[in-house]
């Protein structure tokens, strides 16, 4: 778990999303709580509308095969919307926020 910029404690968490993500907020008493996982992670919490925020860093390079993030996911219908963009040669940084 990373609390306000420093990696104050990393757990795996076996419960549900919701459980998960209730336990870390305890654990982080109102600061702010970063999930790690895959594509597949991040694509259910958005689904579920459990991200308010989500800081997207993209480098054009090719790395082989993956799992497309967004695959099947409407992210404006699910309230989400890029609040900032910023591109540099080496990537372009997306902010994404629920409203």
């Amino acid at each position: 778990m990373v609390v306000d910029g420093r990696v104050a404690t990393t757990t795996g968490i076996s419960a549900s999303m919701p459980a998960a993500l209730e336990q870390a907020q305890a654990a982080a008493q109102g600061k702010d709580v970063r999930i790690g996982g895959g594509a597949a992670t991040i694509r259910q919490y958005l689904q579920a509308g459990l991200l308010d925020e989500m800081h997207l860093a993209m480098s054009p390079i090719m790395l082989g095969n993956g799992e497309p993030l967004f695959e099947g996911i409407d992210l404006p219908a699910l309230g989400y919307r890029v609040k900032e963009q910023v591109s540099t040669g080496a990537a372009m940084h997306l902010v994404v926020v629920r409203h």
